[in-house]
């Protein structure tokens, strides 16, 4: 890391150093090419990839025979998820809403201390409704979670290190060992989906998000990508995928936010050549891992809102790389695009976004959205193809046949929250993800009983060790 090469320079040089050393790095021979091409993407210069898993001819007839069941509105709804901050159970009995999510400042009864028997009976609540009264939806209804280092939204479930710490680890074995007891303790909670994990390639040490961020080297990535969606989603073609141990993955976020010169949301200006050969290794091998849903980023490439990108996110994701599950925005990413706004934009469902977030704005896109597709804005084509990707993606996770959340084999056992087993491979983690900057005169290992100062205002922060 850049902090190494400058602990010894003036903090002014510091930053400016450290952005050059990224660059450079980023500009390898083989990696980049003329950083002033148009924005335009060749979808053949990307690699078509053979399939995760057959295709399941069984599992399409039921796709099928669910979509031919279902009212327009009823469609529509699938591709709408709200915050559970903004929707109630009561409404998913009038409104047909696919999904729901918590987000990082969401709980129920809006309590981020709440015990875990509130998330398990709020998960009944939703699931009740979703499968229940005028507004039943033909598949119940998903819940999403950034369990991203841990289910971390829980009191009391296990905290590993962030993604910065575990790419020091350079262990995807342990990688896949935390997604597992990740999922695990998801399940004890009722819900079906973890938004993770983020396989950003950060160039940038200014990037704010660059602790969510395993390496800036794109093989350290692709090795966790494989490893943590697996670890999430057990291994296709196996009985364990996707079983009730496992939850659904989320690589995120396509595509290259990690290369936006050090800008949240901002604006990555490098060629279609870096965008293959150092940002999209990790979703192709999350992809060939069996990974079921995709978040598309809210950053741009070359001033291309990536939530409005049907280059990427139809002819490249869904085409060359096969994808056959679903695309999910970012929330209220899709009211970045021009002459969108949070509760209307055709835009990016045409662009291939299959699952607006809308945490708050829902009730109005998902009339809006309605009235787009009776209009012709959004075709009767381009509909049904987002609703079989959500309704495939479901009946891969048996959301049609698993009942309530507090039925399912795992829920409810709370003492595998933060278990004595799963903290002995989150002490691991940690032991693993340590990085000595300079052993300067053989300090290490410390003497018993000396004295040591830890300085600095995260050195009794809880709240900063456990993450950003």
């Amino acid at each position: 890391m850049c902090i190494l090469a400058t602990m010894k320079r003036r903090p002014a040089k510091v930053a400016g150093y450290c952005a050059g050393a990224l660059l450079a790095l980023a500009m390898a021979p083989g990696a980049i090419a003329d950083t002033h091409a148009p924005p335009m993407i060749h979808p053949p210069r990307w690699p078509e990839l053979p399939p995760a898993q057959p295709r399941d001819e069984a599992l399409e007839a039921r796709v099928e025979a669910l979509l031919a069941r279902m009212t327009p509105e009823q469609k529509v709804g699938q591709l709408i998820q709200a915050d559970i901050g903004s929707v109630t159970p009561n409404d998913l009995r009038h409104y047909p809403l696919g999904s729901i999510l918590n987000g990082g400042n969401s709980a129920p009864g809006d309590d981020k201390l709440t015990a875990p028997s509130e998330w398990l009976a709020l998960a009944d609540r939703f699931y009740e409704a979703s499968v229940g009264g005028p507004g039943a939806t033909v598949v119940p209804a998903l819940w999403g979670t950034d369990a991203v280092h841990g289910h971390n939204n829980i009191p009391g479930a296990t905290i590993f290190p962030h993604n910065i710490g575990l790419g020091a680890a350079r262990d995807p074995e342990l990688i896949r060992r935390i997604g597992a007891i990740t999922a695990l303790e998801v399940r004890v909670t009722g819900l079906d989906w973890a938004f993770s994990p983020t396989v950003a390639v950060a160039r940038d040490a200014r990037w704010g998000r660059t602790y969510e961020s395993y390496s800036e080297n794109p093989e350290v990535v692709r090795q966790y990508a494989v490893a943590m969606v697996t670890g999430l989603q057990g291994v296709p073609g196996t009985p364990q995928f996707l079983d009730a141990a496992h939850v659904l993955a989320t690589p995120k976020h396509f595509l290259g936010d990690g290369g936006t010169g050090g800008k949240d949301q901002g604006d990555n200006i490098f060629t279609e050549k870096q965008l293959l050969e150092l940002d999209s290794l990790g979703y192709q091998a999350a992809i060939l891992a069996g990974a079921q849903t995709i978040m598309a980023s809210y950053s741009s490439w070359q001033g291309l809102k990536m939530h409005g990108n049907h280059a990427l996110l139809t002819e490249v994701l869904k085409g060359r790389f096969g994808f056959d599950g679903l695309v999910i925005g970012d929330w209220n990413g899709h009211a970045q695009l021009p002459g969108c706004a949070a509760s209307d934009c055709p835009a990016a469902v045409n662009a291939g976004v299959d699952i607006l977030m809308a945490p708050d704005g829902w009730h109005e896109l998902l009339a809006n959205t309605l009235a787009q597709v009776g209009s012709g804005q959004i075709t009767p084509a381009r509909l049904d193809d987002a609703v079989r990707r959500v309704l495939r993606v479901k009946l891969r996770a048996h959301l049609d046949t698993e009942g309530r959340p507090s039925t399912r084999p795992y829920a409810g056992h709370y003492e595998l929250l933060g278990s004595p087993a799963h903290r002995a491979i989150a002490r691991q983690a940690v032991r693993e993800s340590l990085v000595l900057l300079k052993n300067r005169n053989h300090l290490l290992p410390l003497a018993p009983g000396m004295r040591v100062l830890v300085a600095g205002d995260g050195a009794d922060s809880i709240a900063k060790q456990s993450g950003g």
